[in-house]
C-alpha cells in the first residue's frame, strides 16, 4: 500500500469520547489542547497500540480493508478482460459474458464495499454504539428480509436498493449461461449457409448440374453450453469464494500481529528485565532464542502459508480472467558456424 503521510491536528477530546482509549502519565504531563500525529493512509496512530480496544479496532480494519482491496482486484481483472474481447473482437463475450460478469460481481461485492465505505463516513465515534452491522444487512439482503428492529437501514430507501440490486444480479446468471451457447449456434448455421450459397453459385457458373454439400465445422452445440454452464458456476462461485480466500488472509495477518506479541512479551521480555551482567549475558541468549522462534515460526512458517495464499490469489485466480496466445519458449542460443 502506499506511503503518503501528512500531520493532523488530533484534539484531546477526540481521545477521551467514551474512554476507550489510555494514556501513560508520560502522554497526560506533554499533552496540550492539541497535538499532532504523522498519519499515513495505510498506517494506524501509533496511540492505538496502547487502546483498550486496540485488538477490536484493528481487526475490524484489517478485515474490511481485506474485503475492499480484494473485491476491487476482482473487478480489476475482469475489466481486463474486456481489453482481452476488444483486441481479438470478440463482440459477442463483451456483451454475453463482460457484462453480466461485472453486474453479477458489482451488484453483489461492489455493493459490499460500498456498505464498508459509506459506513466509515457517515457513522464517527460518537454515534458508533448506534451503528447498524454490515454482515446482518448483507445477509438481509439475500433473504429480503427488511424487519430487523435491532438493525437500523445505513440510509433512506435502502431497501428498494437492495431488492433491486439482488434482482438484477441474478438476471445476469441466466444472461451469462443461456443466451451465448444460442448466440454462437445462429452465428454458426448463417456462416455455413453463406459458405454454401457461395460454393453453389460457384459450381452453376462452372456449368455444373449437382450442388453437392460443401465439407463443414461441425458445431458441437453440447459442449459449447456445458463449457458455458462450468463457466458460469465457476465464476459466480468464484467470486464468493475468493472473497472468503481474501478474509484468509486477513486471518493470517491477525496471526501473524499475535505471534509477534507473544514472541516478544514472553521471550524477548524476559531478557530485557534482569539488570546487571547477569542481564547484559542473558540478553544476548535470549536474542537468540528469539531470534530462531521470529524466522521459523513468523517468517517461514506463517509467511510461507501467507505466501501461498497470496500467489494463489494474484496469479491464479487474477490472471485466469485474461486469454491470450500462448508462445512456445525459445531459449537463446551461440549458434557456432
Amino acid at each position: 500500500m502506499m506511503n503518503i503521510y501528512w500531520e493532523a491536528s488530533i484534539s484531546l477530546m477526540a481521545f477521551e469520547i467514551k474512554g476507550v482509549m489510555i494514556f501513560t502519565h508520560c502522554y497526560q504531563k506533554n499533552l496540550g489542547e492539541s497535538f499532532c500525529f504523522h498519519l499515513s493512509l495505510s498506517a494506524f496512530l501509533k496511540i492505538w497500540n496502547i487502546a483498550v480496544n486496540k485488538l477490536t479496532f484493528s481487526n475490524s480494519y484489517k478485515m474490511k480493508m481485506s474485503v475492499v482491496m480484494g473485491i476491487t482486484q476482482m473487478v480489476f481483472g475482469v475489466i481486463l478482460s474486456l481489453f482481452n474481447h476488444i483486441y481479438f473482437k470478440k463482440t459477442v463475450n463483451i456483451v454475453l459474458q463482460f457484462i453480466p460478469e461485472m453486474i453479477f460481481i458489482l451488484c453483489l461485492f461492489g455493493y459490499l464495499v460500498f456498505m464498508i465505505i459509506f459506513k466509515w463516513c457517515r457513522f464517527n465515534v460518537r454515534v458508533s454504539q448506534s451503528a447498524p452491522s454490515i454482515l446482518i444487512h448483507f445477509i438481509n439482503m439475500f433473504l429480503f428480509n427488511y424487519n430487523d428492529p435491532t438493525n437500523s437501514p445505513l440510509y433512506p430507501h435502502q431497501e428498494e436498493v437492495q431488492s433491486f440490486l439482488v434482482i438484477f444480479a441474478l438476471i445476469a446468471i441466466p444472461w451469462m449461461l443461456l443466451f451465448k451457447p444460442f448466440v454462437l449456434r445462429a452465428s454458426h448455421q448463417k456462416a455455413q449457409r453463406m459458405v454454401r450459397t457461395q460454393v453453389c453459385y460457384r459450381i452453376q457458373q462452372l456449368q455444373v448440374v449437382e450442388c453437392f454439400d460443401f465439407p463443414s465445422f461441425q458445431f458441437n452445440f453440447g459442449d459449447t453450453f456445458v463449457h458455458q454452464a462450468i463457466h458460469t458456476i465457476e465464476y459466480c462461485l468464484g467470486c464468493i469464494s475468493n472473497t472468503a480466500s481474501y478474509l484468509r488472509l486477513w486471518a493470517l495477518s491477525l496471526a501473524h500481529a499475535q505471534l509477534s506479541e507473544v514472541l516478544w512479551t514472553m521471550v524477548m521480555n524476559i531478557g530485557l528485565k534482569n539488570s546487571g551482567w547477569g542481564g547484559l549475558i542473558g540478553v544476548f541468549i535470549i536474542f537468540a532464542i528469539f531470534a530462531v522462534l521470529s524466522v521459523a515460526i513468523l517468517l517461514v512458517m506463517e509467511g510461507l502459508s501467507a505466501f501461498l495464499h497470496a500467489l494463489r490469489l494474484h496469479w491464479y485466480v487474477f490472471y485466469k480472467r485474461t486469454e491470450s496466445l500462448s508462445k512456445l519458449w525459445m531459449p537463446f542460443l551461440f549458434h557456432v558456424r
